[in-house]
């Protein structure tokens, strides 16, 4: 999803996702990422607490949403207004990973 005044957030939040490790499901989150024109997020990547600071991963997750909806509103963008769900996570091969691909980013 990275735009381009957003070109340093996107892969400052990728790297710190880095591998998303895990050992059990239960170490898996969803990241809410971007900014829609009609608001709520672009879509979700998946995350693991075992390998990432979770407050650190919200800070970013929240500037670049911030930066996303000023450049929406500067530039007049619209979006197809569809809501994005949050896909949900799960543990496997040792890397938390989306439910459903197609909400969101895993994260290589």
């Amino acid at each position: 999803p990275a735009a381009p005044g957003n070109q340093g957030l996107w892969p400052q939040i990728q790297a710190h996702i880095g591998a998303a490790s895990c050992d059990s499901s239960s170490q898996c989150r969803t990241l809410a990422v971007g900014h829609k024109s009609c608001g709520g997020p672009e879509s979700y990547a998946a995350w693991s607490t075992k390998s990432s600071d979770g407050a650190k991963l919200a800070k970013l997750a929240a500037d670049y949403t911030a930066a996303r909806k000023a450049e929406n509103e500067n530039s007049g963008m619209v979006s197809n207004c569809m809501m994005v769900q949050d896909p949900g996570t799960t543990c496997s091969a040792q890397r938390s990973v989306l439910l459903k691909n197609s909400a969101g980013l895993n994260v290589q």
